[in-house]
């Protein structure tokens, strides 16, 4: 088949194009690179916020139309899958749409989907981005994203391809809940993408510090609860610094952060997920034990019935710092983890298994 993905998420697109590739599909990749993450991509779109950034940009994306015709599949990251607003996107999707054979949308972050799901009360989940129980979690990133998705011509454009495309595909088990009570016809969950690295670095001794790398985006602390994992976590180094150390990066390139990974032991995930993310599964490909949302639902999702690598933890600091307490007191578990963060990458989510389940929910569809 001649494939085209547009936008980019942590990577997902470009390593489902490589499992799609092995299996002998032609795929483009047209995206941004996810920002300053500069992922690979086969088409660079990227926009520069000034006025004649705006314009050079418009005119670099309706040059390439004419090059984004005749697929047999095209699949979106997300409604917002251009560096415009929903408006100027909205006759590029109906353009692609027309010009291609079929089209999928990605549920793989925030949308208005996801919105209304955290959001609604009484709540789908126990906790979100959005809420813990039955109080609403207020701060600028959810305040803005709420008022973003409901009622706006970004929901209403997500709503429309919703409605429109021929299927779509939830990587984690939070977004596909928020489509499952509308869309299960033509709804389905197919796990991230991740090559399986093996062990980076040496494997855990308990004669050594246990290293604990956490990976920060200033604009998404609060929203990610990085904030809230990093106030645990240097509390667990404060009491016992000659058990563990930090690493921490923040905002960095993703072959620098990929190269940081490589170092440690254990990573922390955000806080508020039911399931582990890009970042949590490239750690647990190299072998790194994840301390974030690892709910049972995840692995239900999943099929998986042995196999549980990841420490999960709940919104709170205590939680946290009580987990990681646990980590360092029972140091011996640690090397089995680690084998079991590879053997779970193996099972589920290597590019050849999840570009199967693609290409099997696309001929379908």
């Amino acid at each position: 088949m001649k494939i085209l993905l547009i936008g980019e998420y942590s990577n997902v697109h470009w390593t489902l194009a490589e499992g799609l590739r092995m299996a002998g599909h032609e795929v483009c990749v047209v995206s941004n690179g996810d920002f300053w993450k500069d992922y690979r991509r086969d088409i660079s779109l990227t926009r520069r916020y000034t006025k004649l950034g705006g314009i050079s940009y418009m005119f670099k994306l309706y040059s390439l139309l004419p090059f984004l015709r005749g697929y047999d599949i095209v699949q979106l990251i997300n409604p917002m899958f251009l560096e415009l607003k929903a408006e100027r996107i909205a006759p590029i999707y109906r353009y692609l749409k027309k010009h291609n054979r079929k089209i999928f949308l990605g549920a793989f972050g925030m949308d208005a989907y996801w919105v209304e799901a955290c959001t609604r009360k009484p709540h789908i989940f126990r906790y979100s981005d959005f809420n813990i129980g039955d109080k609403a979690i207020i701060n600028d990133y959810t305040t803005e994203q709420a008022a973003d998705w409901k009622d706006t011509p970004k929901a209403q454009l997500n709503h429309t391809i919703a409605q429109e495309c021929n299927g779509i595909i939830a990587g984690m088990y939070e977004y596909h809940t928020a489509y499952t009570e509308k869309y299960s016809e033509k709804l389905t969950f197919i796990p991230f993408p991740i090559h399986l690295q093996g062990m980076t670095s040496t494997p855990y001794s308990t004669e050594r510090k246990l290293r604990i790398f956490i990976g920060i985006q200033k604009e998404r602390s609060i929203y990610k609860g990085t904030d809230i994992m990093l106030r645990a976590l240097e509390r667990i180094r404060c009491e016992r610094p000659d058990e563990c150390k930090i690493l921490r990066a923040e905002n960095v390139p993703f072959e620098q952060y990929n190269r940081m990974v490589d170092e440690c032991d254990v990573l922390i995930d955000q806080l508020y997920g039911y399931s582990p993310g890009m970042n949590a599964l490239l750690a647990m490909s190299k072998g790194k034990i994840v301390v974030g949302g690892a709910e049972e639902e995840c692995y239900g999702i999943l099929g998986e019935k042995e196999l549980r690598p990841m420490v999960n933890v709940t919104p709170s600091e205590e939680n946290v710092y009580s987990q990681l307490n646990r980590l360092l007191d029972n140091k011996h578990l640690i090397t089995g983890m680690q084998k079991e963060s590879l053997e779970f990458i193996k099972k589920h989510h290597t590019p050849e298994k999840v570009a199967k389940k693609y290409i099997e929910f696309w001929q379908k569809r």
